[in-house]
């Protein structure tokens, strides 16, 4: 438990040290506003299963979502190495990837990921309140370099606010 909670508290302060560096650290963590926000649960309105494999690939790799959807990602490792999937922007993903490749023992995880060890299966929940495009990949020393990266296709919400549920 101590570890777990000293290694949850290094993580904060590495993040928020690297994004004050950045310029980019206004008091939240940048573009997870960017790519929406933790999703509820209880508010899930579809689960989509995405395959994880040795050959440093997604299945799928694009996904679509609408706009203001609460999907549960079913985060399946068919490989025997572990894997992670990560949403954010490409920018951040990059820039995550660059520093996991100094720090290959570090360990997080935070509401926009998921680690899976091979065989497992993880979840991640997620809200997409933005139209646009959110990338995930595998930030795994390796992984990423090798191709292990995707896309979210978020649909923009055309409906008039009316009309919204």
């Amino acid at each position: 438990m101590k570890l777990n909670y000293f290694i949850a508290v290094l993580s904060i302060i590495v993040f928020a040290s690297m994004a004050c560096a950045s310029g980019n650290h206004a008091g939240d963590h940048g573009s997870v506003d960017a790519i929406g926000q933790a999703g509820n649960p209880q508010k899930v309105t579809r689960t989509i299963t995405v395959d994880m494999s040795d050959s440093m690939r997604f299945t799928p790799s694009t996904i679509t979502v609408k706009q203001g959807e609460t999907i549960r990602f079913n985060v399946r490792n068919s490989g025997k190495l572990q894997h992670e999937m990560v949403l954010g922007t490409e920018k951040e993903l990059k820039e995550h990837y660059e520093f996991m490749k100094k720090h290959p023992e570090m360990e997080h995880a935070d509401d926009n990921m998921v680690t899976v060890q091979s065989g497992k299966t993880g979840e991640i929940t997620w809200h997409f309140t933005k139209a646009g495009s959110v990338s995930f990949a595998c930030l795994l020393p390796g992984h990423y370099e090798a191709g292990m990266k995707g896309t979210v296709k978020v649909k923009a919400d055309t409906r008039k606010s009316g009309d919204k549920k």
